[in-house]
């Protein structure tokens, strides 16, 4: 009976090292993953300006980036404060609106060069400073 138990508890040992070792073995190979995932999210970043979303099943993925925001806040830090803000960057309503106004504004432009009929293009001018008008009070 005594070599029975003694072959189980040599077994045992055993097993508890191969677990340590895999466990050492999946650490390692887990963290080398998030090192190459962190790589290819900062290249994503860099090339593209956009952060890489991560796949549905993975809940969150932040990380540190290198030296290069250090630097940037240490930029900031040292410049003086400006006394104005700078100019609020437009809704989306108001970029589609001035973009719809140049369009029109190019429109007549060729029309009168072209010796046609403006009439229409200019009322359509006045909508779309007068929608934008509206749209900037708004805003």
């Amino acid at each position: 009976m005594s070599n029975v138990i003694s072959e189980y508890q040599k077994w045992k040992q055993q097993g508890e090292t191969l677990r340590a070792q895999a466990r050492q073995a999946m650490e390692a190979r887990f963290k080398d993953l998030l090192a190459e995932a962190v790589q290819v999210a900062e290249e994503y970043r860099s090339d593209f300006g956009t952060a890489l979303r991560p796949p549905a099943p993975v809940t969150a993925f932040r990380y540190k980036s290198g030296s290069k925001g250090k630097g940037r806040k240490a930029a900031r830090k040292q410049t003086p404060p400006v006394a104005q803000e700078p100019p609020a960057r437009p809704g989306p309503k108001v970029a589609g609106l001035e973009k719809r106004l140049a369009a029109a504004r190019k429109k007549l432009e060729e029309a009168k060069a072209a010796s046609k009929p403006v009439r229409n293009l200019e009322d359509r001018i006045y909508e779309l400073e007068d929608e934008l008008r509206l749209a900037t009070q708004a805003g």
